[in-house]
């Protein structure tokens, strides 16, 4: 069986668009240092909202979405942290959406999501639920504050 002419070229064109597609990916993921969230096993333990300081510039944030806040609502960290969000939802599926930090996260009951995000610049990050969870929905929001740490 003899593949025609124009069959090749369609092929040959529709691999090197699929090679540009997974290059493209990749590049972007490298450049705008996407951070894949992770999943984990479910644990109680997850589900008590609360921030470990770890040392100077390490934390964890145990954040906890509910109808309709997320708690801790305020995150107090220094200039330069590293923070590893623990996320998890007590009742229906919420987003997590951190201002210019590129970081995109579902909470979903009965499951823990992991994402670690490093603080480089001081200001406000505001934390926004972009996943519509019922009437109060455009309230839902909290706020990591990055000062210097002399400053609170």
């Amino acid at each position: 069986m003899v593949m025609d002419k124009i069959e090749r070229r369609v092929i040959m064109a529709s691999l090197v668009l699929m090679g540009l597609f997974v290059f493209s990916l990749l590049y972007a993921k490298n450049k705008y240092k996407s951070n894949v969230p992770e999943c984990l096993p479910y644990d109680k333990a997850y589900t008590e909202p609360k921030i470990n300081k770890i040392d100077e510039k390490t934390y964890e944030v145990f954040s906890v979405a509910s109808m309709w806040q997320f708690q801790p609502s305020e995150i107090y960290i220094p200039v330069g942290s590293e923070v590893d969000f623990y996320l998890t939802s007590k009742d229906v599926v919420h987003g997590f959406n951190i201002s210019d930090k590129n970081i995109n996260m579902m909470a979903v009951f009965g499951a823990i999501n992991k994402t670690t995000v490093t603080f480089d610049k001081p200001g406000v990050y505001d934390i926004v639920c972009h996943e519509y969870c019922g009437v109060g929905h455009q309230n839902m929001r909290a706020q990591v504050i990055v000062n210097y740490p002399d400053a609170k």
